[in-house]
């Protein structure tokens, strides 16, 4: 692979894993600011024992399900991110 190919490529790798990282702090902050208002609202439920404070519950708890499942996808991310540039890392001292 030509050297400029290949530091373009490394550039490119580098600044999507950074703003990947970036995004799963950000979303790591939220998740637990919704996890805290999970419990809270679970914690309501059970004392309250009406319907709509259990609806309430299910509400933020499909919230937090659905950053958990966003979570899990910018993790996926992040690795294969870290993968492509430990490969292409890898190829810098072999280019011709």
């Amino acid at each position: 692979m030509q050297r400029f190919l290949l530091e373009r490529r490394i550039r490119d790798v580098h600044a999507r894993l950074t703003r990947a990282r970036a995004e799963l702090a950000v979303l790591d902050e939220q998740l637990a600011v919704v996890s805290d208002e999970a419990e809270d609202a679970r914690l309501r439920s059970l004392v309250s024992e009406t319907p709509l404070a259990a609806h309430e519950y299910g509400e933020v708890r499909r919230h937090v399900d659905a950053m958990a499942r966003a979570r899990e996808s910018l993790v996926r991310q992040v690795d294969e991110l870290s993968r492509r540039r430990d490969e292409l890392l890898g190829h810098v001292g072999t280019e011709r």
